[in-house]
Parts: structure tokens; C-alpha cells; sequence
């Protein structure tokens, strides 16, 4: 019978735990992301002077992620023959020099075909290098503590997703080359941030007998298209910020409101789930769904902007809560061996949602981005239901004694 509730992970205790080492571990989860945040503005502003029109920095954008989503699996599982820490700063420094060729090529004004190109090869081991970035916290980390490291480390991220769309903005406004090269550089933190961690050794191979073996629990793919679900939400709101400045009838400069609101929410509740330090409880899960989707749905109203941005404020409230107990599920229920596996698809599964409500936002407008993103988190709420419904049964009709 298939485990319905997670369980803690495995405890893999070594000489690398010290608070040092955590915090610089949570440093570099939280300057891993800046890139991703900037791209948006900080590829518009240089495809600007090279096409004449920023849209194309979206094209970009949509290269870079596509070639994450492409790459996640294969690159992670080519990991599995080297050294954890090692081979995670190789990809690190993979993606820097990607993101260095796409700074010069701008700089030369180079054909943007090229730029494309550069982007793809810095966003094909995106999705690979998360999953080796978070697998390392297990070594960092007690078991009873991960859910505060976790907070901490969302409540890092968001911060960056925040700040770093800001920065390439004022430094783009002087220079785009020179927002770009400082972005790169913030993402190249976790090459040297991560510590040293003489315990994280590459779990071998897996061969497909061991595979079928120790398969990864159907479970687990419902709550990887919940990640879908949450970044299709957060898409709704970041990347449809200005259409909804302008369908209050504001100046596209107020669209920093919505996204902020959204930042603000997400913050605080790092910051909570830091303090409670706690696995959620299978109808807390359900709770934090259901109260996501109806915060969401307040976004479709063409009411007040108070409540819009109230809307936001919650969602962005309960998304670290639902992205800590993604890792927390995907860490305890993976076999070890596609442990960083899973995570990368966590990420790519993410990255899918945001595209897919970007894309919507683009052809059809902000209304059926919403719409749309509105209907995966209602069959991720479902979803998460039924499964902690059956869970209970199952339990309440295995006989005792």
C-alpha cells in the first residue's frame, strides 16, 4: 500500500552541519534565483537597442526556460556519477558563462539569434542545478529542523525575486550591459557560497531494475503539478502586473503594487513557517489550497483595487507554506537516488506553469490567464482532497491487532 503521508528524510548526518554553513547555504538558494527574476526586464532592455522592440526580451525569456524544462532530467541524472557539491558548481559556473556571453554579445550588439543561443545554453542546467542545490540541505540540516531552513530560505528568495527585478530596472535605466553583468554576478553566489560538504557523495547510477524496484510514489507527481498550479499563479499575478495597473485605469509604473503585494505576502509567510518549524498536517495541505484558490479568485473581480491587491497579499501568505511542504513531501517520498531527480522537475514543473499562464497573458489576454491559472489550482485543491480523504480511509479500515 502506497504511503500517504510524508515522513521526515533521512537523517545523513556528517561533519558539515554548523549554522555558518546553513546560512551560507541559504545565501546561495536565495542569489541562485536572481537571474530567472531579473530576466524579464533585464533581457528586454538589452534586446531593445538590438531588435527595437522589448518584446523581444520575452522571446528570450521563453528560450531560457523551455531549454531548463528540455534539460532538467537529463543533466541531473548525468550528475549522478560525480561528486554532489562538485558537480552542482560546475553547473553553476555553466550558467555563468552563458549569462557572461549573453552580457558581451549585447555589448557588441551582436545578432540576436546569438543572444538566443547564449540564454538557452545558461538556462539548460537551471532546473538540474536546483535539484542539486536543495538535495545538499539534507547534509546541512536535522531532519526536525528543515522546515525553518526552508522558511528561511523562501523568505531569502522571495526577497531576491523582489529586489532583483528593481535592480535591473535602476542600473538598466544607466547601462543594460552593466544591470546584466551585475545580475550575473549575483547568480554565480552559490559557486561560492556552498560549502564544502565531504559526506555528499553521488549516490550511484540506479539500474532499471533498482528502478522499478524502488519507483517514486504516484503521490508524488500530484503535488509536482501543484508546483505548476502555484507558478501558474504567481505568473498571474507578476508577469500580468501591468495589465492590471491598466485596467484600474493606473500608469504602468503603479504595476510594482500588485507584484509587491505579492513579495510582502510571500515574505511574512516565510517568515511564519521559520517560526513554527513544522511539517503541515494532510488538512492543513488542503486548507492552504483551498484558501489560495479563493484568495485567487478575488483577482478575476473587477472590483475595488483594495481587494485585488488583498487577493494577492494572500496567495503570496500561503505560497511559501505550499512550496515548503512540496520539498518537505518530494524529500521524504523519492527514493534517494532520484531525490535531486525530483527536485529539478520540481522547478521545471514551476517554470511550466509560468509559461503556460504567461502564454495565455500574451494570446488571449489577462482574463483567461487568470481563468486558466484559476482552474489548476482548483484541480490541485481537488486533487489534494481526494488524496488525504482516501489516506484517512485506508487507515481507519487496516485492522488492529
Amino acid at each position: 500500500m502506497e504511503n500517504t503521508q510524508p515522513t521526515p528524510p533521512q537523517d545523513n548526518g556528517g561533519p558539515s552541519r554548523s549554522r555558518l554553513n546553513v546560512l551560507r547555504w541559504q545565501i546561495g538558494y536565495g542569489t541562485f534565483g536572481v537571474p530567472q527574476a531579473a530576466a524579464p526586464i533585464a533581457f528586454a532592455l538589452l534586446a531593445l537597442p538590438i531588435t527595437g522592440s522589448a518584446e523581444s526580451g520575452a522571446g528570450l525569456v521563453f528560450a531560457m526556460t523551455a531549454a531548463q524544462i528540455f534539460g532538467s532530467v537529463p543533466i541531473t541524472r548525468l550528475g549522478q556519477r560525480f561528486g554532489s557539491v562538485g558537480y552542482l558548481r560546475t553547473l553553476i559556473a555553466f550558467r555563468t558563462l552563458g549569462l557572461i556571453a549573453v552580457t558581451i554579445l549585447a555589448a557588441v550588439s551582436a545578432p540576436f539569434a546569438y543572444l538566443m543561443i547564449a540564454v538557452v545554453v545558461a538556462g539548460l542546467v537551471n532546473g538540474a542545478a536546483y535539484g542539486y542545490l536543495r538535495t545538499l540541505l539534507n547534509h546541512l540540516v536535522e531532519p526536525a529542523g528543515m522546515p525553518r531552513a526552508l522558511g528561511i530560505a523562501a523568505t531569502l528568495n522571495e526577497v531576491a525575486f523582489a529586489t532583483s527585478p528593481v535592480l535591473a530596472s535602476l542600473l538598466g535605466a544607466w547601462s543594460p550591459v552593466a544591470a546584466m553583468a551585475v545580475v550575473t554576478i549575483l547568480g554565480a553566489g552559490p559557486m561560492v557560497l556552498i560549502p564544502k560538504i565531504p559526506e555528499a557523495r553521488s549516490t550511484p547510477a540506479a539500474s532499471r531494475r533498482s528502478s522499478r524496484r524502488n519507483p517514486v510514489p504516484r503521490v508524488v507527481w500530484i503535488w509536482l503539478f501543484a508546483s505548476g498550479a502555484t507558478g501558474a499563479a504567481i505568473a498571474g499575478i507578476e508577469v500580468g502586473a501591468v495589465s492590471f495597473a491598466l485596467s484600474f485605469g493606473l500608469d504602468p509604473a503603479w504595476a510594482f503594487l500588485f507584484a509587491l503585494a505579492l513579495c510582502i505576502g510571500s515574505v511574512l509567510g516565510g517568515v511564519w513557517v521559520s517560526i513554527r518549524n513544522r511539517m503541515p498536517g494532510r488538512w492543513k495541505v488542503t486548507a492552504f489550497f483551498a484558501i489560495t484558490t479563493a484568495a485567487f479568485s478575488l483577482l478575476l473581480f473587477d472590483g475595488h483595487i483594495a481587494l485585488t491587491l488583498a487577493g494577492a497579499l494572500v496567495v503570496g501568505w500561503f505560497l511559501p507554506m505550499l512550496d515548503t511542504f512540496y520539498l518537505l513531501a518530494l524529500d521524504s517520498l523519492a527514493p534517494e537516488e532520484r531525490r535531486a531527480e525530483m527536485f529539478a522537475l520540481l522547478r521545471t514543473t514551476n517554470a511550466v506553469g509560468i509559461m503556460a499562464t504567461s502564454g495565455l497573458l500574451a494570446l488571449l489576454g489577462l482574463d483567461a490567464a487568470l481563468a486558466g491559472a484559476l482552474g489548476l489550482l482548483v484541480i490541485a485543491t481537488v486533487l489534494a482532497g481526494v488524496y488525504f480523504t482516501r489516506g484517512q480511509r485506508r487507515r481507519r479500515e487496516v485492522p488492529v491487532g
